[in-house]
């Protein structure tokens, strides 16, 4: 006898197709039978060990997280309720171009240091891998929920050329592709990049499509976090549609924002971008987050020349007075690219969380409020709090709008992604909220999508990005990742006065056919593994 029958759900299937009422037998952490209507009809009702009456609850399949910073959290907490609880079942981590793996002793220290606030420190981690492979390997021990993995090509470049702002020698080049071929063989997904943070954003095009060019041989994807989300983002995101294109690489947008006042109402013009090239034949996705801030570290705001050569490097230039007014000078009044070239608005820019303890009187508060209570300058309190916080602190920037989150989240190719950062006392609520949010507020709330639409946009899209054969529908034969929630209930709890809460009318959530979420709370079930890329 099968293991369990899931009863009388209505099955919306990730199709994008209309919903139906179906009895789901699950065993052996597959999706063994789906039995439409049975006790209407009349029919033999299929039995199991374990019957779960879903009366009134809508069954998906789980939902896939396309850009997550759980690159740690995932090896620190077992429980990650944050992900788990909002019938998250896969994160692809390994993202804007920085993680753990490749590297070696000096880059790994360097790397750490230089993500503290995606990842915090990581001195509670035994960093017991070095290459990608040994780092899935380590995810397969036992994780809350599966995971998969792009190589972050700004690590890739720091362990073969350095921090340093210039061209990769043709020997240094050859590394890269090694690099980056060894980690696809090893299992990635694709490649990463963050071109707004060092060292990845001292690659030139050139560079960046000779790596994509190895990406495509192992039909693997680019998910660059762009050049400008600002004042070039439009340009920014023609440059990797070119780029991918010349490659032949498929393309994944990271975050695929319209941010700041320079692009307020200006969504239209990407999608009209991407439909031009989707219809000259492209292979291009993307993914957001329903939330209007942004959220990443204090130091990325910074201009790139002034973050060359690392973290210790940055703290050196903060600590020199006619340097740190040049910096003030570019973020001011230039419009600095770590800003994507508009000039930055203290007001705008919240700290959310903090590495030492003691500075927390910052979280929560604007730079401009902080200083005003300090009766300073903001740079000189964003600059004291760079050396005093050495660049571990993490902020919510305020500059996206509306009319451009649902403009794009509406389109054909979009995808869900928390982006989310669980360090600090006070994170954007996107990480513990996304995909709740998009079923509450934008499905129920405000009908921007329908129910059947949103939940293709948050499993069988990514699913088919990431060229998963058994994932992202209820389908027989596919894998038993599955979320069962209350399509009239469902809700994020987390707010931005309170961003840890959980999610509601989520009570059930299985990975592998076995529940991680039960009656709406944490099982101490660990059956996530590292989803590999199998084919080339």
């Amino acid at each position: 006898m099968e293991e369990l029958v899931i009863r009388d759900a209505e099955v919306v299937d990730g199709s994008g197709g209309p919903s139906f009422r179906a009895d789901v037998v699950v065993d052996g952490g597959r999706i063994v039978s789906i039995v439409q209507e049975a006790a209407a009809a009349g029919c033999q009702r299929p039995e199991a060990r374990r019957e779960l009456d879903a009366e009134g609850l809508v069954l998906a399949p789980g939902f896939i997280d396309m850009h997550a910073h759980s690159d740690l959290a995932l090896l620190r907490d077992p429980d990650h309720s944050a992900k788990a609880a909002q019938g998250v079942t896969l994160e692809v981590i390994g993202q804007d171009g920085l993680s753990y793996a490749p590297v070696d002793d000096r880059t790994l220290a360097e790397v750490r240091r230089a993500i503290t606030g995606w990842n915090g420190s990581g001195d509670d981690i035994d960093f017991d891998w070095r290459t990608v492979g040994e780092y899935l390997d380590r995810l397969d021990r036992g994780i809350a929920v599966n995971a998969a993995y792009l190589i972050p090509q700004g690590t890739v470049r720091a362990l073969a050329v350095g921090w340093e702002d210039r061209e990769a020698t043709p020997d240094e080049l050859d590394r890269m592709r090694q690099l980056v071929a060894q980690g696809l063989e090893q299992g990635a997904v694709g490649l990463s990049s963050g071109l707004t943070y060092t060292p990845g954003m001292y690659a030139k095009d050139g560079e960046l499509t000779e790596l994509c060019r190895v990406v495509a041989s192992y039909g693997g994807y680019y998910c660059p976090h762009h050049r400008s989300y600002g004042a070039g983002a439009l340009q920014a995101y023609e440059e990797m549609v070119a780029l991918t294109r010349e490659a032949g690489c498929a393309l994944h947008l990271a975050h695929a924002t319209m941010n700041f006042g320079v692009n307020e109402g200006r969504a239209p013009e990407l999608l009209s971008l991407l439909d031009k090239a989707l219809a000259e034949g492209a292979d291009i996705s993307l993914d957001t987050y329903p939330y209007t801030p942004g959220c990443t570290t204090l130091v990325a705001m910074l201009p790139s020349w002034a973050s060359e050569g690392g973290p210790e490097a940055i703290l050196a230039r903060l600590s020199d007075d006619d340097t740190a007014e040049r910096i003030r000078h570019h973020m001011e009044v230039i419009g600095a690219d770590g800003c994507h070239g508009v000039p930055i608005e203290w007001d705008t820019i919240e700290i959310s969380g903090v590495s030492d303890p003691a500075l927390g009187d910052f979280v929560g508060r604007t730079i401009r409020q902080s200083a005003h209570a300090r009766g300073e300058a903001p740079w000189v309190t964003a600059r004291g709090l760079l050396l005093q916080d050495r660049l571990g602190s993490t902020i919510l920037q305020h500059v996206g709008h509306e009319e451009n989150v649902r403009t794009i989240m509406r389109h054909r190719v979009h995808t869900g992604g928390s982006d989310g950062i669980l360090q600090g006392t006070k994170p954007h609520p996107r990480a513990y909220g996304t995909f709740p949010h998009y079923l509450g507020h934008y499905v129920r709330e405000l009908g921007v999508l329908s129910l059947e639409e949103c939940v293709a946009h948050l499993t069988s899209r990514p699913a088919a990005r990431l060229r998963l054969p058994d994932r992202g529908l209820v389908r027989e034969g596919y894998r038993a990742d599955l979320v069962l929630f209350d399509a009239a209930t469902v809700a994020a709890g987390s707010t931005f006065e309170e961003p840890r809460k959980l999610p509601t009318g989520i009570p059930y959530v299985l990975v592998d056919g076995r529940f991680v979420i039960e009656d709406g709370r944490r099982t101490d079930v660990l059956a996530g593994r590292a989803v590999r890329r199998t084919t080339r």
